[in-house]
């Protein structure tokens, strides 16, 4: 059952280390089947309950599943196996428009507010004991959510939206609860989920965001506690809630005040597009503000707010762990703030711009394509591997959509934040070559 590989350990923490080093190294392969537990306890001669705990343990890390009598398997994904690494390397000569990233042009120079920062660390250092929040940060940040129309709530700070995503779940979720998720959606949320040993329900998207009937399903039928949903620059697809979209889907959270809604404003800082919040509808709620798309990936700093038990639950479990995340970063964010260091809609306007004439040149080439906001484009293909080999080969990489993916249909993300005008063409070209004559597939 397992080749030559062989599960070692007398006790349950021992048995799951062992299992976890397999499917990291790969000696167990996604969906490989594991012995049935009283097997696996004969051959290692211990009592059947000390494998069930190891199972039990390997199930909460989103290592394997268990599917009744059909027995536990290694999960198709497991956790050891980011989606990161679903993704083509860009050799010497190809143009990558795979990785995400922002255009280091429309970053500010993070010198002065760090220097800034040092400054005033010198004057007054922070020390143990201390609030984890600067003053002048949960200011700021409290005002620009006031003004979004974000509920009040205590503000908070995690080292990104992802390890703030994952505090909020952690602080109100246990091992086998469901999470409805966006599909396509967040790479690392559909990663993050399994991990925590909990079960993601998909979603559908399109250009407006979450589907109500989907968002009503999972909620209902497949009882999931939390809905995790991107309010604009949705990666990979660019969605962005319209406010027609808002109101329905706060129609349907009202019918289930206590599911945990946590919202993640992706778009914060370089898009345009009015923000539509959902925040307030549920009982327990968080909305996460991350400043790396616009500020600069490296600053590790996301601000968010939420209902006060979920805020002080998070604060809590932070205590135990990092402490707090260095105001010295939070004071560089403030001077960053203050000082007007971004041109917020001169950034959403280069990117837009660019987006846009690249969803027109495919569309003028018959292809497909979606970007409401962000600068991230989603265009639906036939086959993912073929596509991405026949872009590879004209000199294009591009990000599988099975980094980003459950069920929905294929699709391939380009990020256009280092194209030029020329560069646009030529890869709408080579986008177009590469589909063929296949009718292009919708991504709900």
């Amino acid at each position: 059952m397992l080749g030559e590989y062989r599960i070692s350990g007398r006790r349950a923490s021992e048995i799951a280390a062992s299992v976890e080093r397999g499917v990291g190294a790969g000696d167990l392969s996604p969906g490989q089947p594991l012995p049935p537990m009283r097997d696996l306890a004969a051959e290692l001669g211990v009592n059947p309950n000390t494998v069930a705990a190891a199972y039990r343990t390997l199930r909460e890390r989103g290592v394997i599943e268990t599917a009744g009598r059909r027995g536990s398997r290694v999960r198709p994904r497991p956790a050891t196996t980011a989606r990161d690494a679903i993704r083509i390397d860009a050799p010497e000569g190809v143009r990558d428009v795979a990785k995400g990233n922002p255009d280091p042009s429309l970053l500010p120079p993070l010198g002065p507010a760090l220097a800034a920062a040092a400054r005033r660390y010198d004057e007054l250092p922070t020390l143990y004991g201390e609030v984890p929040v600067d003053e002048d940060f949960a200011r700021l940040a409290r005002a620009a959510l006031h003004a979004d129309g974000v509920p009040d709530g205590p503000v908070a700070v995690a080292s990104g939206a992802l390890d703030a995503i994952e505090r909020v779940l952690a602080a109100h979720l246990r091992p086998g609860d469901v999470v409805a998720v966006e599909d396509p959606g967040w790479g690392s949320v559909l990663d993050l989920v399994p991990a925590l040993g909990l079960r993601a329900v998909p979603v559908r998207v399109d250009d407006e965001g979450p589907l109500p009937g989907d968002v009503e399903r999972a909620l209902r039928d497949d009882a999931a506690r939390a809905f995790i949903v991107t309010d604009r620059a949705q990666n990979p697809t660019g969605a962005a809630l319209s406010a027609e979209r808002a109101e329905r889907l706060r129609e349907v959270l009202a019918r289930h005040r206590d599911v945990l809604l946590v919202e993640d404003d992706h778009g914060h800082g370089f898009v345009d597009l009015p923000l539509h919040p959902l925040a307030g509808v549920t009982d327990r709620w968080a909305f996460v503000r991350s400043v790396a798309k616009a500020y600069g990936p490296d600053l590790r700093v996301a601000a968010f707010t939420g209902d006060p038990v979920t805020v002080d639950r998070v604060l809590g479990r932070q205590r135990l762990g990092p402490g707090w995340v260095s105001r010295l970063l939070q004071r560089a964010v403030v001077h960053l703030w203050e000082t007007g260091a971004v041109d917020a809609p001169a950034v959403a306007r280069a990117y837009g711009e660019r987006r846009d004439a690249l969803i027109r040149a495919l569309e003028v080439r018959g292809v497909e394509a979606h970007g409401r906001s962000g600068m991230n484009v989603w265009v639906p293909v036939s086959d993912e591997t073929g596509f991405a080999a026949r872009l590879l080969h004209a000199g294009w990489a591009v990000a599988p959509g099975a980094r980003f993916r459950m069920v929905s249909p294929p699709g391939v993300r380009l990020t256009v934040s280092g194209l030029t005008a020329a560069d646009i063409e030529l890869l709408a070209g080579a986008v177009a070559a590469a589909a063929g004559p296949v009718p292009a597939r919708t991504y709900g």
